[in-house]
């Protein structure tokens, strides 16, 4: 790594758990690419995402800051186009931004900041996933089932696979396109590309070049195995919601689902390694500090969930590493850090920091004091605000402890670090109850939670509201076209043959 101001390349899983990763100490998994940026980067141990969730997690990634503070409720979340992302604070210090891939924007703004946007989106921009907490019993169609793991298996293709090609063909393009205008002179500005796909995120299926990558035998079976009398009111709902209780799988369906899961995270690894060997021809590796995260994790069956939604470990740990050699060492960082610690961090590597001050306070810090082995903060926050809950579920992590409240639900606390699996709800024993208290007390002064409850509901009113009436007539589509001007690609006529060759060629060849 040089002096020079860092490029900045984030490679961006979809509910991709730190457990099913080597780096994270799994032993199934094969990851080729994250093991070796992990080996010589900075991993994050206990990395948490804002809400598990997919849009109110980007977003707070997005923006520093919790999803109550900007309307990420849920999934059709509109984030306000004067909400200050990283991509506005870099592209304000010269940077040139980029996002090929996923990022849930909702409503008419698909940039958010981003000077160019490669591909769309592969899930739909308007307000149709609005849930409704004023009728908890009823199930909308587009919620999750258990379609995902009673037909997973090998595949020849799928929607995401689609996907996931076009957002990694697309994004070592735009690197072949930024070192030739490098190259001649044309645009020398330090980049910030966003690469986004959709895997591992159900459905559970996989090519055969990944499914059989793995044996059925090697696969490792959840550890644990909880029925819904057993579980947390919660938990309990999002049973219902996924409908797992309904159409129980057998074991033979969770190892198939499990070992498509695994060759997905192996088809990540792969598309990851591919941007990264395009990183490398262009000559931008020694100067690009690479970022790895997801947006949240998936419970794999385990406590009988799946998916997301929920503050168990599995569901909302994400990984984060940070590779570059030539500015931090390669160490771990074993204390909670957050999604919301991304954009300080960011602005902080750039030297972007505005000299007024944030122009829109952010919650969380900057992890550089992290990345250069200096202690720092150990806290991190989560709300969940989407459906399968009730009421607002908020999350403190401090330390080895977790603390998870919901007004509708009973309190939890688990210590960690004696018990990494959450077996054991210290909430209602005396030993933990100065602990309890404490806990009870911040989240009183961080949250007023019967007000955050009148705002969700009175959003998804609204937005159900403003669905129900832009679907009549004719509909106004948000998505995220990509504008490919044809006259400007491969041959035209209006430049000449020689010149177009020599502007296309990379290394450019001196005449």
């Amino acid at each position: 790594m040089t002096n020079k101001t860092p490029n900045i390349l984030i490679l961006m899983a979809d509910q991709l758990t730190p457990f099913a990763l080597p780096a994270y100490g799994n032993r199934v998994a094969r990851t080729p690419t994250l093991d070796r940026l992990a080996k010589q980067g900075v991993v994050f141990d206990a990395a948490y995402c804002a809400s598990p969730l997919c849009a109110p997690s980007r977003f707070s990634l997005l923006t520093g800051k919790l999803p109550s503070g900007i309307g990420a409720y849920d999934n059709a979340a509109e984030l306000p186009a004067q909400t200050l992302t990283f991509a506005h604070y870099l592209r304000a210090g010269g940077y040139r931004t980029m996002l090929s891939g996923k990022m849930h924007f909702c409503g008419p703004d698909q940039l958010h900041g981003f000077e160019e946007r490669l591909t769309t989106d592969i899930y739909p921009a308007d307000f149709g996933w609005v849930p409704d907490w004023d009728r908890p019993a009823e199930r909308p169609s587009w919620y999750h089932n258990m379609s995902s793991v009673l037909e997973a298996g090998p595949c020849v293709r799928t929607n995401q696979l689609d996907f996931d090609d076009e957002v990694t063909f697309a994004a070592k393009q735009k690197l072949y396109d930024v070192a030739r205008e490098r190259a001649a002179g044309h645009d020398e500005r330090p980049f910030c590309m966003v690469v986004s796909l959709t895997h591992p995120h159900d459905p559970y299926a996989i090519t055969r070049e990944y499914w059989d990558l793995y044996d059925d035998e090697e696969i490792d079976m959840p550890a644990v195995r909880l029925d819904a009398a057993q579980s947390d009111p919660h938990s309990q709902r999002l049973r219902f919601v996924c409908e797992n209780d309904r159409t129980p799988p057998t074991d033979a369906q969770i190892r198939a689902a499990r070992r498509a899961y695994y060759g997905a995270t192996s088809y990540v690894d792969a598309q990851f390694g591919s941007v990264l060997a395009a990183l490398e021809q262009c000559g931008f590796a020694d100067d690009t500090i690479v970022i790895v995260t997801s947006d949240h994790g998936d419970m794999l069956g385990e406590r009988g969930l799946w998916y997301k939604m929920t503050f168990f470990e599995g569901g909302c740990r994400v990984p984060l590493i940070v590779h570059a050699p030539g500015r931090f060492g390669a160490a771990r960082v074993r204390g909670p850090v957050s999604h919301v610690d991304l954009l300080p961090t960011l602005v902080d590597l750039a030297g972007v920091a505005p000299a007024g001050g944030w122009p829109d306070p952010v919650d969380g810090a900057s992890l550089v004091p992290h990345l250069q082995g200096t202690p720092a903060h150990d806290v991190a926050l989560g709300e969940y605000l989407a459906e399968g809950a009730i009421a607002p579920i908020v999350m403190i992590r401090r330390g080895d402890w977790k603390y998870v409240h919901c007004p509708a639900d009973p309190d939890q606390l688990y210590n960690l670090g004696d018990d990494p699996r959450e077996r054991t709800n210290l909430a209602g024993l005396p030993e933990a109850a100065d602990v309890l208290a404490a806990f009870r007390a911040e989240a009183a002064r961080r949250w007023n939670l019967p007000a955050l409850d009148a705002q969700v509901r009175a959003s998804q009113r609204r937005r159900r509201f403003h669905y129900a009436a832009t679907t009549q007539g004719r509909i106004q589509a948000w998505d995220w076209q990509p504008f490919a001007d044809a006259s400007q690609r491969y041959m035209r006529n209006h430049i000449e043959l020689d010149t177009l060759e020599a502007m296309a060629r990379f290394p450019r060849v001196g005449r």
